[in-house]
């Protein structure tokens, strides 16, 4: 079932998306779309919480899927990513041994179909980052690895943009993954993914002014997001709606003004936003 957060009569408003491609509808519901949530049980999902509206999704001002209480960021965590890094930097490289996370900024957030704006004092190295996106969907702390995934609501996308020149200045990342604007996500949250196998079935495609740039197994990470979930567990508690981004695969090609960037993953959807100047 896909899940989307609309502007409704001036408010945030969940709905269902259904329906063929090019020709969905989303029929809109009441109440916390987390609320009672469990793996066997989506309240949200209750007959009883259709408004009886429906429009056409072609129609609807879509929103990101989720403001999370906290925005997690998993570090590097695939190899080829890894290694492209290490050359860039001119560095030989470091494969990480464990999970690390990190903390991006609800400030940057944008729904898909909105635009990305690149800083007039940004240089060329200005790049796409595909990723899925695991949204939690219940309150929890010291879970095991083999719980993890029954603590996932659903999945949606990512789009990690990164000022890469600012990435090796700054001591921190808050410009370079944090400006407005540098983290698109959406459409919306896909929950019919349910196991590892599932996930191992997936495929992230990026595209770039409709031309593919990379492709890649979502699921070949160094660490994978049940391994990430119970690592993080042990130390925080997740609350529903905190998202954890993935990491990407790989080299990214410098994006610029007119630009459009696609990133598609195979059983959730397709994120998609245009980059202007500042």
């Amino acid at each position: 079932m896909r899940f989307a957060r609309i502007e409704h009569n001036d408010n945030p408003t969940y709905g269902i998306v259904s329906g063929d491609a090019g020709a969905e509808e989303i029929a809109l519901i009441t109440g916390d779309l987390f609320d009672g949530w469990d793996r066997s049980h989506n309240p949200a999902a209750d007959p009883a919480r259709l408004t009886g509206e429906r429009l056409a999704l072609a129609d609807a001002n879509l929103l990101v899927p989720v403001v999370p209480t906290t925005f997690y960021a998993a570090g590097l965590n695939y190899t080829d990513h890894v290694l492209e890094h290490a050359r860039v930097n001119g560095r030989e490289p470091n494969i990480p041994a464990k999970p690390d996370i990190g903390y991006r900024a609800n400030n940057a957030l944008i729904a898909h179909g909105q635009s990305i704006v690149k800083p007039s004092d940004s240089t060329e190295v200005f790049q796409y980052e595909g990723e899925i996106v695991a949204v939690i969907g219940k309150r929890i702390k010291h879970v095991s690895e083999a719980e993890a995934l029954d603590c996932v609501f659903g999945y949606t996308i990512g789009n990690d943009v990164s000022e890469r020149t600012w990435q090796n200045q700054d001591r921190t990342f808050w410009r370079s993954k944090n400006t407005d604007t540098f983290k698109p996500m959406g459409p919306w949250i896909e929950t019919g993914i349910v196991t590892g196998a599932d996930l191992d079935a997936l495929e992230t495609t990026v595209r770039l002014n409709g031309r593919e740039v990379i492709r890649f197994p979502t699921n070949n990470m160094l660490f994978g997001i049940a391994l990430y979930i119970s690592t993080m567990s042990r130390y925080l508690t997740l609350q529903p709606g905190d998202v954890i981004w993935m990491g990407t695969e790989g080299h990214a090609e410098n994006m610029v003004p007119g630009d459009v960037c696609e990133i598609e993953i195979d059983g959730i959807g397709m994120l998609r936003n245009a980059v202007v100047a500042e």
